[in-house]
């Protein structure tokens, strides 16, 4: 679950494609160099002060290259991380999620074109049809419950869950289904309650029995903020003054949104089963991982539960997670058959896609540069566009720069040179941004992170 809001090394590039080669020259067997930088990688934040530990594995072609813990497990007694440590993993659940209601859809339980309603006849769509599918890939346009105000407090109290569904489904439509993408905890809340009522179990006696015990991850389980669990971490935030203990949550709230812990180990194992095979039907596994598409035909970046955007320049599929404590990031790079897992036990300025892509990188080597020459007249692109956002209208100022264009997020955000793609497509690192035109004149722009896709309208 995401909280309530969601490089490159310089001069890396030349030896990471050595070391790569080093690798794949020794069978697989990492070499000591290329340890010694993801070790450099993963203690930066930690030398920093603003991570407390972090878990890693990576792993390629079924071979471990590293697993390792790194920092401290608990502050106050200063116990060293562990390997094996247990984290809140957040949103990365969303893909056990989504991989639940595809089994039960092979076992024709379910359609993922059904409306919610015939599951939970006593949702108010408020005349609007919501499928399945639209909750899968966040583009139902339903009111995201960790956006609301309201949750701030409403996350420390011991109530129904119906409670927080009458909570969200009081609120009107973000968009109508399928219009845009926005990312959605309350579409994934939603979908537990549909595992549970067609499975006739809890959801996570479901995630147990049919993902868990069959892939071979005996160290995950569903999240408790009272159960005790041998080597979980203890999770921290930070503020003005650095770390602090992470606020309290009910783990009622994050559920099927971001509820499950797990370790790198288990984690690997997802992957490879997941991805080998092992877990979904061929069919069922293509449709998980393909883009989605919105009303009109435009192919978003998102399959059910998983992102399936580029990373660094490489095709990715991956998910990350934010819950109070803990940081989340799980990727694999199918066309390389490399996994990448990292957890820490602290929600901060230094995140774990960055570690990880940096990993990526280090084994790999930098991925060749997409960037074109660009020529066209940048001025017809400049201004300010406005639209919806996750929580928040979204405005990007787009100027020019010689060579090209620059993007400036909110009112008071630097400016952001901008790679060129190709045709109306532009970058920045990862995000995609298209800019549409009407009567000849740039009008719109469409912004693509991967995780949501939202339509701004340019400003006079």
């Amino acid at each position: 679950m995401t909280r309530l809001t969601r490089f490159l090394v310089p001069g890396l590039s030349a030896l990471a494609v050595v070391v790569a080669a080093q690798l794949q020259a020794q069978g697989g067997r990492p070499s000591a160099d290329l340890l010694s930088r993801i070790d450099a990688i993963v203690q930066a934040p930690i030398a920093a002060g603003t991570v407390a530990g972090t878990s890693v594995a990576v792993v390629r072609h079924g071979t471990t290259i590293l697993s390792k813990g790194y920092g401290v497990a608990d502050l106050e007694w200063n116990v060293p991380m562990p390997a094996d440590a247990t984290f809140e993993i957040g949103s990365i659940t969303k893909q056990f999620t989504a991989a639940a209601i595809l089994l039960l859809r092979d076992e024709h339980k379910l359609s993922l074109d059904d409306p919610i309603t015939k599951y939970l006849p006593d949702y108010p769509t408020q005349g609007k049809t919501v499928t399945l599918r639209r909750l899968l890939n966040h583009t139902s346009g339903i009111k995201g419950y960790t956006e609301m105000e309201a949750f701030g407090d409403f996350q420390r109290l011991d109530k129904p869950r119906q409670a927080l569904v009458d909570l969200f489904a009081a609120q009107p439509f973000d968009f109508e289904p399928g219009e845009e993408q926005i990312y959605n905890n309350s579409a994934f809340f939603l979908l537990g309650l549909v595992i549970e009522k067609v499975a006739g179990q809890p959801y996570a006696d479901v995630v147990k029995e049919r993902l868990f015990d069959k892939v071979g991850m005996p160290s995950s389980y569903y999240c408790s903020e009272k159960v005790i669990h041998t080597n979980h971490a203890h999770g921290y935030d930070t503020d003005a003054t650095g770390l602090v203990l992470k606020d309290f949550l009910d783990h009622d709230w994050p559920y099927s949104a971001g509820s499950l812990c797990s370790n790198t180990t288990d984690l690997v194992a997802w992957n490879r089963a997941l991805h080998g095979g092992k877990v979904l039907k061929p069919a069922s596994y293509t449709e998980m991982t393909t883009p989605g598409t919105l009303s009109d035909g435009t192919a978003i970046r998102y399959g059910y539960g998983i992102s399936v955007a580029d990373i660094g320049g490489r095709r990715a599929i991956a998910h990350g997670g934010g819950i109070h404590g803990f940081l989340s990031e799980s990727e694999y790079y199918p066309d390389d058959d490399l996994i990448v897992v990292v957890l820490q036990n602290t929600a901060g300025p230094s995140g774990p896609r960055d570690t990880a892509m940096k990993i990526a990188e280090a084994v790999l080597g930098r991925a060749p540069s997409r960037a074109r020459p660009f020529t066209g007249d940048a001025a017809a692109y400049a201004g300010t566009y406005t639209g919806r956002g996750r929580g928040r209208p979204s405005a990007l100022t787009v100027g020019t720069v010689a060579g090209g264009l620059t993007l400036r997020r909110g009112e008071n955000g630097p400016p952001r040179p901008l790679e060129y793609r190709g045709g109306e497509v532009f970058a920045d690192r990862d995000t995609l941004l298209t800019f549409e035109r009407r009567d000849g004149r740039v009008m719109r722009l469409r912004i693509d992170t991967g995780s949501g896709h939202n339509v701004l309208s340019r400003q006079p």
